[in-house]
């Protein structure tokens, strides 16, 4: 009888194994997989709260021999705006990594061993076994080892992917959920600089974007809306699509790219778009089988290692007594929410790669000349910065301050300049006028704004 079973060893089922090992909980770890085990599924960027967790658990250090350059600084261009910022730093770690995807799974896999974590490899899962009242109880399936198997628990916990099995088979609803809203190509490439930066364009609808990772390579690539992928298919034809979109965007860049040479294939990045209830009588979800977004904001990564912290001190809290487990895996489903529903819609909003109006282009200037605004819209990105602390209506008035004079701001934007700052007489009520009109430039992110205190 373990205390928990964890199905899927990926980033965010290892994460959580390993973390309850270490609270000296009995845990399986199954996975169809052979480990190293390759997966086209991520752009390996890890933000800065990814990167923390990580280095204090001790993977980081278990990653081998690769070189990966530290990352510190994110940009964003649109048009002639360019917003800039280094990373709000998260306790000591101010910087992001992009790690090769193969090392870290194994990394991690090998770290919740080392905590105690029975790994089963290559055993696939196809049965949630239940007591008379419903509750999972356990896992059945088959073994490449020893065939067909069961095992019961107190929780399972599905880590396995958008896809994800138990999710199917403990009946875990979708919400708020999307179609694919972009499509990306992406690749390593040999023979370009390495700055300590994060590069990303949005102009014609479409959305490059570059950054180092290790061995002296760089992730390059571009998402496009996905009515507009072009499907160029791979090798040759793939390249030319992307350097044109870097060249319409970064010539200098494009003539890097040019005088490099890709180090692998391309690969296409494109996922729907839910969140899933993530728990019920004996079972929680956590990662891609809990929260599916868009790759566009590189959150995933980041995503699944917090929320598997969040799984793992619920789960422990559950087994060491005290209010029991279903109340503990409802407090996780509140905690999963509130770290993951916001972010969520900006990268839905983000994922649609609209083209910035001139309105979201002054705005974006005045947040480059506002070092708060730029750090914590650079920070909002990199899921350090909460969504409901920039779109907020302190954050947004106080932008106003920053708008550029002499470069030809638009009508709309001096009108709501005026309204929040030049109205005599009553100037809470024209200021109040003046954020419901920009709450509706602002997409989803609009309702965070409208929702913040109006002083």
């Amino acid at each position: 009888m373990y205390d928990a079973i964890v199905v899927g060893a990926r980033i965010s089922g290892a994460s959580t194994a390993l973390l309850l090992a270490r609270h000296g909980h009995r845990v399986l770890l199954v996975d169809r997989a052979r480990f190293p085990s390759p997966t086209s599924s991520s752009t390996n960027l890890i933000h800065p709260p990814g990167v923390q967790r990580l280095a204090r658990w001790g993977v980081l250090d278990r990653l081998g021999d690769p070189t990966i350059p530290r990352i510190s600084r994110y940009r964003l261009e649109s048009g002639p705006v360019r917003l800039e910022a280094r990373l709000p730093a998260v306790e000591d770690v101010d910087y992001a990594l992009s790690p090769p995807r193969l090392a870290l799974d194994e990394a991690l896999v090998r770290c919740a061993a080392d905590a105690g974590a029975e790994v089963r490899e290559e055993a696939s899962v196809q049965e949630l076994l239940r007591d008379a009242c419903g509750t999972v109880v356990g896992i059945a399936g088959t073994s490449r080892q020893s065939g067909r198997f069961q095992e019961k628990g107190t929780v399972v916990i599905g880590a396995d992917g958008k896809n994800s099995k138990v999710a199917r088979l403990a009946g875990a609803r979708q919400y708020r959920a999307e179609p694919v809203l972009s499509k990306s190509l992406w690749t390593y490439w040999e023979g370009l600089e390495q700055p300590s930066l994060v590069r990303t364009y949005r102009k014609n609808r479409r959305h490059p974007f570059t950054w180092p990772t290790h061995d002296g390579l760089s992730i390059v690539g571009v998402a496009w809306p996905t009515p507009d992928f072009p499907s160029p298919g791979s090798g040759e034809a793939a390249d030319r699509a992307v350097i044109a979109a870097l060249a319409d965007v970064d010539p200098e860049l494009a003539d890097e790219v040019r005088a490099g040479r890709r180090a692998g294939r391309w690969l296409t990045g494109s996922v729907p778009n839910f969140l899933r209830t993530p728990n019920g009588p004996g079972w929680a979800l956590v990662g891609d089988a809990s929260a599916t977004r868009d790759p566009i904001t590189a959150s995933g990564i980041t995503h699944a290692v917090l929320g598997a912290e969040l799984l793992a001190d619920a789960v422990h809290r559950g087994l060491s007594g005290g209010r029991g487990m279903d109340l503990e895996l409802a407090a996780y489903a509140r905690a999963r929410d509130a770290l993951v529903r916001d972010h969520y819609d900006y990268t839905r909003d983000y994922a649609r790669i609209l083209e910035h109006t001139r309105e979201e282009r002054a705005l974006i200037g005045a947040m480059s000349r506002s070092p708060w605004h730029a750090r914590h819209m650079i920070g909002l990105f990199a899921a350090v910065v909460p969504p409901d602390v920039f779109y907020c209506r302190r954050s947004f008035r106080e932008l106003f301050d920053y708008l550029d004079e002499e470069g030809g701001m638009p009508r709309s934007i001096r009108m709501l300049r005026w309204l929040l700052h030049s109205v005599p007489g009553r100037p809470e009520v024209t200021a109040r006028l003046a954020d419901r009109l920009l709450a509706a430039r602002l997409g989803l992110m609009g309702e965070l704004l409208l929702r913040s205190p109006a002083a």
